[in-house]
């Protein structure tokens, strides 16, 4: 695929005369996620940045698709009350509008969902990998393969602190906390740390006092709350605070880390290390990259939604610039010729830079992409990047000890679909003010 940023083809579209004055055609995208309810936090800030990633593509001309441009319609059906919602969006996004990317969170909402759109051949993109199987041919995670990108933060922090030497984990009962579990027990054990406790609690969260207190009575270097949804990273991370703890935090995201910064001040916060980082980091000014400065975008969202930023204010947006990407160099909008365009060299540039299509080991399909993952850390109450690591690099030396760890915990594809049913509905990336 062509590897050229969007910015520089906004750059050299401005530049063009436009093919389409007047031209009345729409392509038209699905957005069906929750947009309400307990897991709004996951869909409305990603449409939010769909709506500016719509508005500078429209400017600069829309698609370009055999030497005419169209501008595109970003549909949003709201999927919060249910997986029933979910599958009667998918019907009235595929046949009221004709939608040729369907972009959807996943989980219990693909699930009611799915069939229908492979059915009907509809390209759709998760932001949960463990939606993939060799049943979804058109189901692609091309911008978080959660949870595997971890382990790129467990790799820097043992391999630049060595005297770490011990770490006490927790993880919700979920469709996210129990691959994410897999993946920091293996990213550990291949960093040398000894796990000295492990904590399995609730999907719907729990009291702190019990899951972080056991946890602190193991001493341990660093206290790792993998993939908890933000309110429990948050009243855990109060909850370590206010018992004294001083060793090292690492979490996969730390949505509002800033108030946390505010509230237990940014000497405790100094070091806390995740994957997602603002996008006014000026490591990201050097990355191959999807937006039009990323900084510029990053401004744009927090003025027009002040307060909302997360990951998935990004994510989404993402998707639609590989399928951008995509149409232009298939020529057409189709989703299975688009499929085919995206996977015809095999490498991409997604949202941190190349990136390589993978799954098969874990998912059965090759239909996640992987790549360089940030690595993010708090300094001076400000989250900064630290590196780029490799995943496929990790994969590579450690895919074995992965694999094992996702058995171990019933979470590999074929295990998800034979095995007895498991609670997979997402809790809120938000907090209370």
């Amino acid at each position: 695929m062509d590897a050229s940023s969007f910015a520089q083809r906004l750059a050299i579209s401005g530049a063009m005369p436009r093919l389409s004055v007047g031209m009345a055609s729409t392509v038209n995208i699905g957005f069906l996620a929750p947009l309400s309810g307990q897991a709004e936090s996951w869909g409305l800030p990603g449409l939010h940045g769909c709506r500016i990633w719509e508005g500078w593509l429209n400017r600069a001309g829309g698609l370009l698709i055999g030497g005419r441009r169209y501008p595109i319609r970003i549909h949003a059906h709201d999927c919060g009350s249910g997986p029933d919602e979910a599958h009667e969006g998918a019907v009235e996004l595929v046949q009221g509008h004709d939608v040729k990317l369907m972009m959807m969170l996943g989980g219990d909402d693909y699930a009611a969902a799915g069939d229908y759109l492979t059915e009907k051949r509809i390209l759709t993109s998760t932001l949960l990998p463990s939606d993939l199987s060799p049943d979804t041919p058109y189901l692609i995670a091309p911008s978080e393969v959660h949870p595997v990108y971890v382990v790129t933060g467990v790799d820097w922090l043992t391999r630049t602190q060595p005297g770490l030497k011990t770490v006490a984990l927790c993880a919700q009962k979920d469709g996210m906390g129990l691959p994410s579990l897999a993946t920091y027990r293996a990213a550990f054990k291949a960093s040398g740390v000894e796990i000295v406790s492990e904590i399995q609690y609730p999907a719907s969260g729990g009291d702190p006092a019990e899951i972080v207190g056991p946890m602190l009575e193991a001493n341990p270097d660093i206290l790792c709350w993998c993939t908890s949804y933000t309110p429990m990273v948050h009243a855990m991370t109060e909850y370590a605070h206010a018992r004294g703890f001083t060793g090292r935090i690492l979490s996969c995201t730390f949505d509002h880390y800033d108030r946390l910064v505010g509230k237990l001040g940014a000497e405790f916060m100094e070091g806390v290390t995740f994957q997602f980082p603002d996008f006014d980091d000026p490591a990201l000014r050097e990355k191959a990259f999807f937006f039009n400065q990323p900084n510029v975008f990053y401004e744009e969202f927090n003025n027009r939604y002040p307060g909302s930023w997360s990951a998935v204010s990004w994510e989404y947006a993402a998707i639609l610039d590989i399928w951008h990407a995509a149409v232009e160099k298939a020529g057409t909008v189709n989703p299975v010729s688009v499929l085919a365009a995206m996977k015809q060299l095999g490498h991409v540039t997604h949202a941190f830079g190349s990136a390589e299509w993978w799954g098969n080991e874990l998912f059965g399909i090759d239909n996640a992409l992987v790549g360089d993952w940030p690595v993010v850390s708090i300094r001076g109450g400000k989250a900064r990047i630290e590196e780029f690591g490799s995943v496929p690099d990790w994969l590579h030396a450690h895919g074995g000890a992965l694999r094992r760890e996702m058995v171990d915990l019933g979470q590999m594809w074929d295990q998800r679909l034979t095995g007895p049913a498991r609670e997979t509905k997402l809790g809120a990336r938000t907090v209370a003010e």
